[in-house]
């Protein structure tokens, strides 16, 4: 084996990290093309109506579906995009239910029809984007930091499997 690391450089690595950043970005659009579909295949069995106020419906688990696709998935593409460096993630949390109440007035088809538009939508940034964009980063609450990249997988794609996982079990599929 020849010895090599022992001469790489701060741009050699650099290189590998956009060569794992450029494969991981096409693992999360993969991940949310699976995503996607499954939500494709079981959002249409969902029936409209709201729950008793301690449980949510599966209507209304949809609309939270719906709104974090369009949430996450524009604070993806912003901060990829480098135009935003601040973000009050918990406005937004705190925001959150408002958001799914008024979501949840629209038919269930088309809520489905909105996240996957969303979701095609962070897929192409996810796959357009260079490694250098995913790694932007941007101070959430003015604490931590997050990138594109931890923003794409953690509150969004993860999220949104373990929501599906949810709407699964509760349809019974």
């Amino acid at each position: 084996m020849e010895i090599e690391s022992t001469t790489f450089t701060i741009t050699d690595l650099n290189g590998f990290l956009d060569e794992m950043q450029d494969h991981d970005r096409h693992v999360l659009a993969d991940r949310l093309e699976r995503a996607s579909r499954r939500l494709g295949e079981v959002g249409p069995r969902v029936k409209a109506g709201r729950g008793d106020g301690k449980e949510w419906s599966d209507h209304e688990l949809l609309a939270h579906i719906a709104t974090l696709s369009k949430y996450y998935g524009v604070l993806v593409h912003r901060v990829a995009g480098g135009q935003i460096a601040e973000v009050n993630l918990l406005d937004s949390v705190h925001a959150r239910d408002n958001a799914i109440d008024q979501a949840a007035e629209q038919a269930p088809s088309d809520l489905v029809q909105m996240a996957l538009a969303d979701h095609d939508r962070t897929i192409k940034t996810l796959r357009s984007a260079n490694p250098g964009a995913l790694r932007r980063s941007v101070r959430i609450d003015g604490e931590a930091t997050m990138t594109a990249e931890e923003l794409a997988r953690l509150p969004l794609i993860s999220h949104l499997e373990t929501l599906i996982e949810q709407l699964e079990r509760s349809l019974g599929s």
